[in-house]
Order: structure tokens, then sequence, then C-alpha cells
């Protein structure tokens, strides 16, 4: 058996999220079948505000609207064991929300069955790192050489 590398829970939505978001309502759809899931908060999608800080004056503005989906799950077994888990992500979708909360929760209190979630935790860091290696290869091939511009004396130059 291979052993699965640990990745941080602030970081499991967005490895999660990377990867096609059916494949993740499955699992979801897999694990919960095992297991009672409440909803804690029913899940919700919308929209967002999304505020910053005026550089001048330090004022806060809405620089736009984002989507935002959440959910809050509790999961128990017949046992007696339960765990709750959540999700907030820039979508807007509450069904994905709802699937990321029961990863989440699963993951987190090491259910049985988190092996399977663990494992797309895998596979989405290595699609984050693909995506990542494709951007640095991008910036690399849109790169501008500014050096040139202060080495010829233009016709603008007051001598």
């Amino acid at each position: 058996m291979t052993t699965l590398p640990e990745f941080p829970r602030h970081q499991w939505l967005r490895l999660w999220s990377a990867l096609p978001a059916d494949r993740v309502k499955a699992a979801a759809g897999t694990l919960a079948a095992r297991y009672r899931i409440d909803d804690l908060e029913l899940p919700q999608s919308g929209l967002g505000l999304l505020p910053l800080a005026d550089g001048a004056l330090g004022q806060a503005y809405f620089l736009g609207e984002i989507p935002l989906a959440r959910a809050h799950v509790r999961i128990s077994d017949d046992q007696g064991h339960a765990a709750e888990g959540a999700a907030a992500v820039m979508d807007d979708r509450a069904s994905l929300a709802r699937a990321l909360a029961v990863l989440d929760g699963i993951v987190a209190a090491r259910l049985p069955g988190h092996e399977d979630a663990r494992q797309l935790l895998a596979e989405g860091a290595d699609e984050v790192a693909r995506t990542e290696a494709e951007r640095r290869k991008l910036l690399i091939a849109t790169g501008v050489d500014f050096s040139i511009l202060g080495t010829q004396s233009g016709e603008d130059d007051d001598a």
C-alpha cells in the first residue's frame, strides 16, 4: 500500500477544487452513502462582495461580486462517531460545496473511507502543480527585457 502525502487542512478545498466537479461529487456521494449526513446549515450559493482597502486613504471599498457557495454538515455513523465538515468556495454550485464539506469532515475525522478522499487530495495536488508549471512557462514566454531601453541615446536627449 502506498503512503499518501499529508496536506494541511487549509489546502484541502483548493486541491479538491482543482479536479473536475463531477469526480469530487461522485467520491463524496460514495462516501456519504456509508454515513448519515445532516446539514447544520442549508447549502447556499449566491454572490459575495469582495472588499479591498483604498491605497491612499485606507478606506474599504467593494471591488465587485464573486460567486460564493457554502455548506456545513455533520457526518455520523451507527457506532456513534460524529464529525463536522464545512466548505466555502468561489463557485455558484451549492451541491459542490456540500460535497466538499462531506469530504472535509471525513478526512478531518479520519473516518473509514478517508483514504479515498485523501487520494483525491494527492491527485488535486498534481493538477495544481501542472497548472502552476504551465503558468510559469507562460510567464517566461511573455517576459519583456527592459534592459535595452536605457542603453541607446534617443532623439529626445537634451544634452
